[in-house]
């Protein structure tokens, strides 16, 4: 099971009794045409004491969320629906699109495979769908948080032997409070183009252009049409026991009378001891996202990840990836054959000195201030796993970020105590 939910096969169940049966539910004698039925039913508490360091009021809420899908194929033609109910329950400040959506349509879309000469094959989709390129920097679910972020729109996907591109023109779902509000975005649109090889078994490359657009974006106060081009290569793969996955990304274009240069570099690093007791699995993580170095100067440096996942440095960071320099070295341990544990430290700095400090969605919350210093903070994370059974898992977080010297100078600079606890029925 994946979190798309529409890239999974389950043609190994067909003809299985019982529920097992609806993975793969035959609609005619030799299986060219077939429905899928699926459901996610999630519980996720998170509680925070001194949120953005004490500039928000301690808060605990419940994240309540059902997501049933049916999948209808017939030869070439599918059809893909997935209805969302979502809630948030007792959060203290105002809920935003990823907390809550009533009850909506989360994926709805259509798509015409047609077969190439040869091995391959060409895939024509129209609707909404949610989308997740590569390790999702820039595209991604926003799985985490409680409502994911769908597109409407368009994409053809071409796959040949080792090769796959992706070409789509989308905007995102403006997320709604009430039933059946939410909307196609009028402000914002994404266009672009993700090519990947697999160069060899377990080795891959990822090259891609995206193009967005916002007409009401801001930056540093200022508010203005965005058109902003970005230019990615990855690489990725394992060999034996190491495992590696690294990305630059590039951009280029106009903000506000502004050009934008502003860049990214990410990179993870994985060594693993399967013979090991608890089978470690040791990993760095090092980040670099550009950010602004001189206001004012004509030129906009602040790199903009656009629609990355929602728990982008762990699972209750409060930074997200714009004018930062980390460092997130961690280990997983295996407990036993269903728990895992997972230890983490990230170190947080400023890119940029006259820049600020930046959430995932790209909100500044904490302004330059006239700073020096670079060191945002420290955080610690100790995160728990429980995969009960093949359909039911559970999830516990510990969180403590505590605040540095830019943090100490700005404003309020409280330690930060994060924890979370989530129950989960995926079929």
């Amino acid at each position: 099971m994946t979190n798309l939910r529409y890239d999974e096969d389950w043609s190994a169940n067909a003809g299985k009794p019982g529920i097992e049966g609806l993975k793969f539910l035959k609609l005619d004698g030799d299986s060219a045409a077939h429905a899928t039925f699926g459901l996610e039913l999630r519980a996720r508490y998170e509680g925070f004491d001194n949120p953005l360091w004490g500039d928000e009021p301690d808060t605990t809420y419940l994240w309540l969320r059902a997501m049933p899908y049916v999948d209808v194929q017939a030869g070439p033609v599918r059809g893909f629906v997935q209805p969302i109910a979502g809630y948030v329950r007792g959060l203290s400040g105002r809920k935003g699109p990823a907390d809550e959506t009533g009850v909506d349509l989360l994926q709805g879309f259509a798509d015409l495979r047609l077969a190439l000469p040869g091995s391959g094959s060409i895939t024509l989709r129209a609707g909404r769908e949610l989308i997740g390129l590569g390790s999702e920097r820039l595209v991604g679910l926003r799985y985490g948080p409680n409502i994911p972020q769908a597109f409407d729109g368009a994409r053809i996907m071409l796959s040949r032997g080792r090769f796959r591109l992706d070409a789509f023109h989308v905007r995102p779902v403006q997320v709604g409070l009430g039933d059946f509000d939410d909307r196609t975005s009028d402000t914002r649109r994404l266009d672009g183009a993700y090519a990947t090889w697999t160069a060899a078994p377990g080795i891959g490359f990822d090259v891609y252009l995206l193009g967005y657009r916002n007409s009401v974006a801001r930056f540093g106060g200022r508010t203005g049409v965005e058109n902003r081009k970005t230019f990615g290569i990855r690489a990725f793969g394992n060999r034996g026991r190491l495992a590696w996955n690294c990305e630059i990304m590039v951009q280029r274009g106009r903000f506000a009378g502004q050009r934008i240069r502003a860049w990214s570099l990410a990179t993870e690093t994985a060594l693993s001891f399967p013979a090991a007791r608890f089978k470690p699995r040791v990993r760095l993580r090092a980040n670099l996202a550009s950010g602004d170095r001189k206001p004012g100067d004509g030129q906009l440096e602040t790199f903009n990840a656009m629609f990355p996942k929602g728990k982008y440095f762990g699972e209750l960071s409060p930074i997200g990836p714009r004018n930062i320099l980390n460092l997130h070295p961690g280990i997983d341990l295996a407990l036993a054959k269903s728990v895992t544990l997972e230890l983490t430290e990230i170190s947080y700095w400023r890119a940029a000195l006259a820049d600020g400090v930046y959430d995932i969605p790209g909100q500044e919350i904490r302004a330059a201030g006239g700073s020096k210093a670079r060191h945002i903070g420290d955080q610690l994370e100790l995160s728990a796993s429980w995969k009960a059974s093949a359909t039911i898992s559970f999830a516990a977080s510990l969180s403590l970020f505590r605040a540095g010297a830019f943090l100490r100078e700005t404003g309020l600079a409280r330690a930060i105590h994060m924890g979370g606890l989530e129950a989960m029925l995926k079929f």
